[in-house]
Parts: C-alpha cells; structure tokens; sequence
C-alpha cells in the first residue's frame, strides 16, 4: 500500500441507538468488506471504521458517513450490512455516492438550524480516543484556565453567562463562587448525570459521544473551586455511558491528567470517580443525590445550609450537570465573549433537546437559545408525524408544562419558557398531536412524579396521590362538580410547601394543562366525553361514512378482527368483538375512526 497520510472514513453512529439498531454489524461488514475487496491496496490508502457518538437523527439509524480525502462527508441513513458491499464498490472505489441510499433533503434541513457546539465532536470523532479528543482542541480549555488564578476562572464562566443546564437555570459562575468561598481545604466537585426524566437523553449521548469533553470541563470547574475530588453520578441503566466514561477516567490517570502525576500542572492532585447510581427520578436533586453517594437513601434535605456551604460529607461541594460541565470546556477554548455572543439576553450558548412523540424525526438537535418552539419542532424535526394537527408539546420533562398552539412562538430560553407555563428543565420536548388527551397527559406525568417521590414529606407524598385520583376518575369519565378547582388548589399548595424540587414542580403539567385545555378538563366531567378519543373508558367506536375512504387499513391492524371490510367497501367496526383498543383509530390518516 503507498503511503498516504489521509485516510477514507467511515463514521459509524454508536450511541446507544445506533448500537441498538444494528451499528456494530455493520461496522463489522465495512471492516470485512474493505479486506475482501483489498480497497487499501488499490486506493493507496488507509481505511478507518471508527465509532462515534451520537448524530442526533435518532430515528434514521443506523447513520454513516464516507469520507474520502479532500471531500465532504455524505450520509448515508438507515444503513444495513446488506448495503456496505455497494456503497465501497460505487462510492468508496467509483466516488459515485448511491444516490437512492444517500440520506435525504430533510438531513441537511435537520442540521440548517442546528448550532452543535457541545455536539461538535459527537458524530465526528472516535469517543473512545484519547488522540482523536486531543485533535480536536482537548485539554486545551483546561491548560488555558490553568494559566489564570482560579478567581479569574470564576469571572470568566460568569462573565459567559453560562446559566446551569439541569433545570433550575441557576447562573454558574455565581455558583462556583459559593464554593469558592467556603472554608476548609475538603471540597467535592460533582457532575449530576442521573437523568430521570422519560424520553430525556442529553446527557448520555454526551457521555457516550464526548466523555474526555465532560472531563475537562469538571477539571475545570475543579480547579476554579479549589477542590481535589470529584464524582460523575450516573444512574445504572446507561450501561455504554459508564463504560466509556471509566475508559476515558483510566485513560487520563495513565497520562498524568488525574491523580498524583500531574501533567497539566494542577496546584493539587484531582480524583475523579464514577458513582452509579439505582435510577430514582428523585435523586436528580442535588441533597438526595449527596445523600445517595454517602450509601444513604435518596431522599432531599432541608436548605439551608446549602451544599456549597454543607453538602457532601458535609464538605462544601458545588453540583452541575453533564450539559453544564460540556459547555465549560467551550468558554475556555473560544473565550466568554464568544459563548455570550450566542442566544438571549438571559439565556446565553446553545441548548440540547430530546425530541419525542407525535414527531416526524424523533431524536437530538442543538439551537441557540432564542430558537422558537416552532423552528425546533418544524423546520428542525419535520413537523408533526402523519401530517396530523399540532397540539401541544411537554416542556421541560415530567415536570413541566404543556405549551398549545398558540404558544409555539415561545423561544427556547428559560424566562420566556416560564412566562408560557413551562420551564427549560434538562431539555425533554414531548410532542403531541390531535389524537394526545391533555387530561390523561397530566395523569401520566403526575402518576410518575408520584412513584418516583421520596415520600419524605407530607405535600408529595400524600397531595400528589389525591391530585393523581382525581384524575384518574375524571379520564374514566366519573368527574365530579368542583374537581378542576379542587386540583388548582391542591397544585398550587404542594408546590408552596414540598421540601424539595419534586414536589414543587410536580403540580406543573396539571395546571399548565388547565391553563390551555380547561375545556377538555370540563368535557371529560361534564359531557363524559373524551374530545380527542383517547380515554378508553369513555371511547364509543365508529367508522364516519363521509371521512371514510374504503382503504382498509383498520381492517388490517385490528388485532381481533372487530373491523368488518371488504375491497372497496365501507368499514364496519362490531361493538361485541371490539376491545377499544384504539388500533384502527392510530391507523386510520382520515380521522374516519370516531
């Protein structure tokens, strides 16, 4: 083979989507296929499989892109093995791209709005690769805060105006600057990486895509508070994520950049250790995530004192999230000048969401703060699935809002967020359209909020459940005069007395939903009806003669042949036989299932 510097890629998406939908296989096929074809020896040049993390378009893996030296890259989606013997003979060997295979207009579209700062490296560096990291700037945001006092750390992650990624939106240099000031020379630096909201995946793809990148920024922040340990607290069911973190942490102790060898010049060794933790939604609140590392049960405490003054081991300890820690290595390799000059007024630097439900490309996107609601959801992820109605769309997790329609204009920051009803909260978007019931919506993320409750205090232990009962009989059409009132009330006295974020936040998506969906609220109490046909309870099935188009798609997804049809021929659904299942009403595009 002639020598040749520049090699061909080949990026292969492993995140834990990617893996799930087939990557490994098919790296293996790429690797066996450029031997048995002997590709270096006619090309004159290296060929690389290399993993990455994840690309964002979840929905479309399993996600490849060729690179051929001096070109650009050119992805190729939903990418089987099947497919690999065609795309080295015509592409990689013809640098003819196979076009029907080639990833679509709406992959350029996903990524038009998209800013990936943080994700600048997932998708386009082997995650496993110390070298890789340092060829794409490593370790140089934590070389250059090192030539500064860590005063001059602080001012500068605040002069950024980086505010906390976990929820709250706290600033985070102030933060720092609590801990700072705290006496004793024992100080605990932890990375909140537990990440229970449902359909929320930020943070693992960062873990799993960019862990060196994680690590720097803790260094970082290390170096600022003056503190000599630090903890990544990672729940137990992100299996890869741990895997990949530990191999980068024992990576960067045989380098020196942890523990006592001290490569980069730190004024006092840094530790660093991975807790993992059992996966209770409660525990991503800092004083029961303290209390889950010290071997207690995760249950919150009382503030104040608070943890940059008390906190772990009683040692002032300051607590971000993984999102936060990504971004500190960013101000520190461009300066704060640049990270401000992204976003809001309020919110500066880009923000990561997880897009799920009713939407066409389901997955991760990253936008400048400011971005609306509407240019995420359409202009970034295609719309609404099916071409159906827009609804609405949960912001901010389980404990968030519900934003209509008429909210979509809403920018993605945390003032405006909290003006419409909702909160940024770690980034989860759950999109809805016209078949999603509001009021069982609400159910199901109260009836979570309420398992995942430490149960210390009264307010969400025992208010969260009434809330929840009340619902529940109301989607099974036994509302009661009086209840939606009963349920403001409720809402708003858990949220004044609970003793720790959970239940403060818990009420959230009940009121914000009574906010902009009352009348659903008073259709399912007063009429028995559920407007969009989802409470099972109160579904009475039955085909519209005039919306109907005899195509026969109920027939065919009834799973116990309820539906009576043939070729075209109305449908008729039998009452005895039907079991409300909702089959023929997902299927049906015509809205002719009532």
């Amino acid at each position: 083979m002639a020598a040749n510097a520049e090699a061909i890629k080949v990026l292969i998406c492993q995140g834990t989507g990617g893996l799930a939908s087939g990557a490994a296989a098919v790296a293996d096929a790429f690797t066996e296929e450029f031997a048995k074809q002997g590709v270096e020896a006619k090309v004159g040049k290296r060929c690389d499989v290399v993993g990455t993390g994840c690309r964002g378009l979840c929905a479309n893996d399993v996600l490849v892109d060729i690179v051929l030296p001096g070109q650009d890259a050119v992805t190729y989606d939903f990418c089987t093995p099947e497919m690999v013997p065609q795309i080295i003979e015509e592409h990689v060997l013809g640098n003819e791209p196979v076009a029907k295979k080639v990833a679509g207009p709406y992959y350029e579209k996903f990524l038009e709005k998209q800013q990936r700062v943080i994700f600048s490296r997932c998708g386009t560096v082997n995650a496993e690769s110390l070298q890789d990291f340092l060829d794409h700037k490593g370790f140089t945001g934590i070389k250059k805060a090192l030539t500064m006092t860590s005063d001059e750390v602080v001012e500068e992650v605040k002069k950024s105006g980086l505010r906390g990624r976990g929820g709250g939106g706290f600033p985070t240099g102030v933060k720092w600057s609590f801990c700072k000031a705290s006496p004793g020379e024992t100080k605990y630096l932890i990375c909140n990486a537990d990440e229970g909201d449902p359909g929320a995946f930020m943070d693992r793809s960062i873990l799993e895509g960019d862990p060196y990148g994680l690590i720097e920024g803790m260094m970082i922040g290390a170096y600022a508070i003056g503190c000599t340990f630090a903890y990544v607290y990672v729940r137990a069911e992100y299996p890869l994520a741990i895997k990949r973190l530990q191999m980068a942490i024992d990576k960067c102790y045989e380098m020196g950049y942890l523990g006592e060898k001290n490569a980069l010049g730190f004024p006092r060794p840094l530790d660093m250790r991975i807790k993992a933790g059992a996966g209770a939604f409660v525990c991503g609140e800092e004083t029961a995530l303290m209390a889950s590392i010290e071997g207690e049960r995760g249950m919150s405490r009382p503030r104040p004192p608070f943890p940059a003054v008390k906190g772990l081991f009683g040692k002032p300890s300051n607590i971000n999230n993984v999102e936060t820690f990504a971004n500190v290595s960013y101000i520190f390799y461009n300066g704060a000048d640049w990270y401000s000059s992204i976003g809001t007024e309020g919110t500066k630097g880009t923000k990561i969401f997880a897009l799920t439900g009713k939407v066409k490309h389901t997955g991760l996107v990253e936008v400048p703060a400011g971005t609306t609601m509407k240019e995420v959801i359409y202009d970034v992820c295609g719309g609404i699935l099916n071409n159906r109605k827009f609804k609405a769309v949960q912001a901010g997790g389980p404990s968030g809002g519900c934003l209509p329609a008429d909210a979509l204009d809403a920018e993605v920051d945390y003032d405006s967020l909290i003006k419409a009803g909702a909160m940024m909260g770690s980034g989860g978007l759950v999109v809805m359209d016209e078949t999603t019931c509001m009021v069982d919506i609400a159910r199901f993320f109260l009836n979570f909020t309420r398992v995942e409750s430490c149960g210390k205090c009264i307010p969400c232990r025992i208010g969260l459940k009434i809330m929840l009962e009340i619902l529940e009989r109301i989607t099974q059409g036994k509302g009661r005069e009086g209840d939606l009132e009963l349920l403001e009330d409720m809402a708003y006295d858990i949220k004044k007395s609970s003793l720790c974020g959970l239940g403060q936040t818990a009420p959230n998506p009940v009121l914000s939903t009574l906010r902009y969906f009352r009348h659903e609220y008073e259709a399912h109490i007063k009429e028995k009806r559920c407007p969009s046909n989802s409470c099972k309870e109160l579904l009475k099935f039955e085909v519209v003669e005039a919306a109907c188009k005899k195509c026969g798609l109920c027939y065919k997804v009834c799973p116990v042949d309820a539906v009576i049809w043939e070729k075209k021929q109305l449908a008729v659904i039998d009452k005895e036989k039907c079991t409300k299942c909702t089959s023929c009403y997902d299927a049906c595009r015509f809205m002719a299932i009532e």
